[in-house]
């Protein structure tokens, strides 16, 4: 499938039946450390192999949210997406999207319903009754086989994130979900047309459940690979690494290094993302240190999980290339 800008000329030498619109898709997920905000400073950062075409791989092994993933697919001529995440929630429910989007609208649909007739009380209690369910179900899904159970499990996990405190995706050591509730008076639980557009980019997507090395197994020629991992901590109390009930700590970041060094070798182009820590300390150099053969340019960012919203300031975040 191909995705081009909105506007009013068609790509030349293509027949208008295979023309079709930018869909607008957009992350379905709130998302902590998501990249909607950064993709203007990061076009500016693409490889130019991208930009003149001759990128038709895009692999994705942190997919998180996705933004990065929906900017690209949408404005770039790629033809395959590889996307990979850790959290077998989020990867079930990208697959629900890809496979069965429609029954996923139903779910949502109903949620939506009972959820926004409820007073305030009521709401608190509706979440957590959700949330108990969703951590106890848990032990009966098998994360690994499609079925018609991860149907309704993905609207759990679309309506939790909506409705717990400021998205914070979170799960505990034992793999619970554990989240507070959040307040919102008409949170957007059922995005009806954006999960249409979004099971539509997914066409092209490889879905897999799997830790960041497996892209070396599937990687192909005249390909580009975007890694956003878990942050390094800026600071001591700035320590949020834990979507899933795994932690990514220095020893993680530097295998991730080392996978970044060998892709570059083969030839494939490459960026990361990660926190800046000279935004705490002006002597940490580590990641000046693991990437001293690359190129780091510093973005500017927005905090966005700090409960008092005097502390969001703008921050730091450091963008790794190989070209």
């Amino acid at each position: 499938m191909k995705v081009y800008p909105v506007n009013n000329e068609k790509k030349s030498g293509v027949d208008d039946l295979f023309y079709e619109y930018k869909l607008g898709a957009k992350p379905f997920l709130k998302w902590v450390g998501g990249k909607r905000q950064l993709l203007e400073q990061f076009e500016k950062l693409y490889p130019i192999e991208l930009k003149i075409k001759k990128i038709k791989n895009y692999y994705e092994p942190f997919v998180g949210g996705g933004a990065v993933f929906f900017d690209i697919a949408q404005n770039y001529e790629v033809e395959n997406a590889f996307l990979y995440d850790i959290n077998d929630e989020l990867i079930l429910t990208y697959k629900v999207i890809q496979k069965d989007v429609q029954k996923l609208i139903e779910f949502l649909f109903r949620y939506d319903k009972q959820y926004k007739k409820l007073s305030e009380e009521d709401r608190k209690q509706f979440f957590y009754e959700i949330r108990q369910n969703y951590n106890l179900q848990r032990f009966n899904i098998d994360y690994n086989k499609y079925s018609d159970n991860w149907i309704p499990r993905a609207a759990q996990t679309i309506f939790l994130n909506k409705t717990c405190f400021n998205g914070l995706f979170r799960f505990n050591s034992k793999g619970e979900f554990n989240s507070p509730v959040g307040k919102y008076k008409n949170p957007k639980i059922l995005d009806k047309q954006n999960l249409l557009n979004v099971s539509k980019l997914l066409e092209i997507a490889t879905i897999k459940k799997a830790d960041f090395s497996e892209v070396k197994k599937d990687i192909k020629e005249s390909s580009f690979v975007y890694f956003d991992p878990p942050y390094r901590p800026i600071s001591k109390t700035a320590s949020f690494t834990s979507y899933s009930k795994f932690n990514f700590q220095d020893d993680e970041q530097l295998k991730l290094a080392g996978l970044f060094y060998e892709l570059d070798q083969q030839g494939h182009k490459l960026m990361l993302s990660n926190s800046d820590p000279k935004n705490t300390n002006p002597e940490d150099d580590f990641f000046e240190t693991i990437y001293s053969a690359y190129n780091i340019t510093r973005v500017d960012a927005k905090r966005s999980i700090n409960s008092n919203g005097s502390k969001r300031n703008s921050i730091k975040e450091i963008v790794v290339t190989n070209y």
